[in-house]
């Protein structure tokens, strides 16, 4: 089995910063063709722009809110334009946010719900369905992978992650199901769940948190923040045939944190 991407078509979303920034550009490194999508205009000019304008590049930008249906059709819409194929999707836009867990007024698990899990579902329906038709016209067998990014949330929470716990824990569920849905189209749905990596949010969290840093590492055993390459690679894996008899899997990605007792790896 090939670990290669070259010359596939790939949508990463969250792509203008951070996880998704960093997993665009490698498959891009990686010879595949690229659609950087995020709502962030500015971040996807500043890092993509010039070589998006390029008519022989492989990478594009698009730029719109997906938790609108109609920017989840216009997407697709302008990869195909583009490229005329899509063969890997990456769901790498989410929303991490604080939740007060005892106030019902409260609407952060909802808006995580929506951004984290509807966001992902309804973008994962459309390009698998694209990805059927394209095998059709082409009368040949379907090929696609699609790849959610979760984290270890979804099984080691916090209160004040109520919503982002939920959200995960409600995306790893739609990974497997959505695999058990397409398996018989030959399209692959897994997902990367990770632990602390060094994004631009948490380099932000590091500098008004004391002693975050040493929180994380002293309760990681491999005692460091993964980097954001680290993230690309583990879902270039996922995407590529050399996972060719994976799906449905929640692929984790942390250092062994997840692995061990919080309160024993502080107490050494």
């Amino acid at each position: 089995m090939s670990f290669s991407i070259a010359g596939k078509t790939a949508i990463v979303t969250g792509a203008a910063n951070g996880v998704g920034l960093a997993i665009a550009r490698h498959f891009l490194e990686m010879d595949a063709n690229v659609v950087f999508a995020d709502m962030d205009e500015e971040g996807l000019v500043r890092e993509i722009g010039e070589e998006a304008s390029k008519d022989d590049s492989r990478a594009r930008y698009f730029a719109g809110d997906l938790r609108e249906k109609l920017s989840i059709a216009n997407l697709l819409s302008a990869t195909i334009d583009a490229f005329d194929t899509v063969d890997i999707l990456v769901n790498a836009s989410r929303q991490v946010a604080y939740s007060e867990a005892l106030c019902p007024e409260e609407d952060s698990v909802e808006e995580l719900l929506q951004q984290n899990l509807m966001t992902s579902l309804r973008l994962t329906q459309l390009v698998a369905k694209r990805m059927i038709k394209q095998a059709e016209e082409e009368d040949k067998p379907c090929q696609g992978s699609i790849v959610n990014l979760s984290s270890i949330a979804a099984r080691r929470t916090h209160p004040d992650l109520l919503g982002y716990s939920i959200s995960c824990a409600a995306l790893d569920q739609m990974t497997r199901a959505m695999a058990v849905a397409l398996a018989p189209h030959n399209i692959r749905v897994n997902a990367v769940a990770f632990g602390s990596v060094m994004s631009a949010s948490l380099k932000d969290t590091l500098k008004i948190k004391e002693g975050c840093r040493d929180d994380i590492i002293r309760n990681t055993p491999l005692a460091r923040i993964a980097s954001a390459t680290e993230l690309a690679e583990a879902t270039r894996f996922l995407a590529s045939d050399g996972s060719g008899f994976m799906t449905g899997q929640i692929l984790t990605v942390d250092g062994g944190r997840s692995i061990v007792d919080t309160v024993s790896m502080a107490a050494h």
